[in-house]
């Protein structure tokens, strides 16, 4: 299955980091959102990250050119035709459930159909579809157009092709994918998480400054990024909503420090919100 052009459905940081990665290898991307106003804001993102991504030397490509393959759309219908794509909507339930249920329908029944998202079932995902077997999880790592890494999920139901197929298309991106089974947090954020909200007990018990722990695993353990600016660049309400979720299905051992709450409750989000751990300009 050679896939050359790709839907998205959702147009944020996810979403529009996806159809960069997607864009400057030569694949089509049919990118849609709620409406018509959305669908610009987002063609917008993707543009503003290809151009500076143009400035800074990754890209040597002409910006308007690799323009020319992206269209986007208001209206689910758009999709009608293609053969692959990726809901990158925020990690709601509820949310991503009903939006796949909704572009099922319009894909042919060989279609792929797949989710970006880091921690939720794909079971659980997948209840509501008529081919399960042709649905996944592709787990893409922010900032998308920069990582090397694709975490492909496989449900209970998920077929060799399908898994075939998302494992190739991760390929085409430059990216090293590996495959997991449907299980709480799957590999990546399981261990992620885990090392990041351990960081922040030792922030809140005093052990040290955020700056210094990262510096510790940084330079001890040659992480490229410490947990704690990595919770700031995901996004610290996103971290609590994984923590939430792995804590009620495997134990406390994954309940969320207090002062993960608080910084949430008080709007120190990270880097989306100009403060968390550290400030952001």
């Amino acid at each position: 299955m050679t896939v050359t052009r790709v839907g998205i459905a959702g147009g944020g940081t996810m979403g529009a980091g996806i159809a960069h990665r997607l864009l400057v290898r030569g694949i089509e991307v049919v990118l849609v959102e709620r409406d018509d106003v959305d669908a610009a804001n987002a063609h917008d993102r993707v543009a503003t990250g290809l151009r500076l991504a143009h400035e800074r030397g990754y890209l040597a490509d002409d910006v308007d050119g690799v323009l020319e393959r992206l269209t986007t759309a208001g209206a689910l219908n758009a999709f009608d035709g293609l053969g692959f794509v990726i809901e990158a909507v925020p990690e709601l339930p509820e949310l991503k459930r009903d939006l796949l249920g909704r572009i099922e329908p319009i894909l042919a029944d060989n279609a792929v159909l797949a989710t970006n998202t880091s921690s939720l079932s794909i079971d659980g995902l997948a209840a509501g579809l008529q081919r399960p077997e042709r649905f996944c999880g592709m787990h893409f790592f922010n900032p998308v157009p920069a990582s090397d890494l694709l975490e492909v999920v496989r449900g209970r139901a998920t077929d060799d092709g399908t898994i075939e197929a998302a494992t190739e298309l991760g390929e085409r991106l430059d990216l090293t994918a590996i495959v997991v089974d449907d299980a709480p947090g799957f590999a990546t954020s399981r261990l992620g998480v885990a090392l990041g909200l351990e960081a922040i007990r030792m922030v809140e018990d005093g052990v040290g400054s955020a700056e210094d722990i990262d510096t510790a695993m940084r330079l001890g353990y040659k992480h490229p990024v410490g947990p704690l600016r990595l919770g700031d660049l995901v996004g610290l309400d996103v971290r609590l909503g994984i923590a939430e979720y792995l804590a009620a299905e495997l134990g406390p051992r994954f309940a969320p420090p207090r002062l993960l709450r608080d910084m949430v409750a008080d709007g120190k989000l990270g880097k989306k919100s100009g403060e968390g751990f550290f400030v952001w300009e």
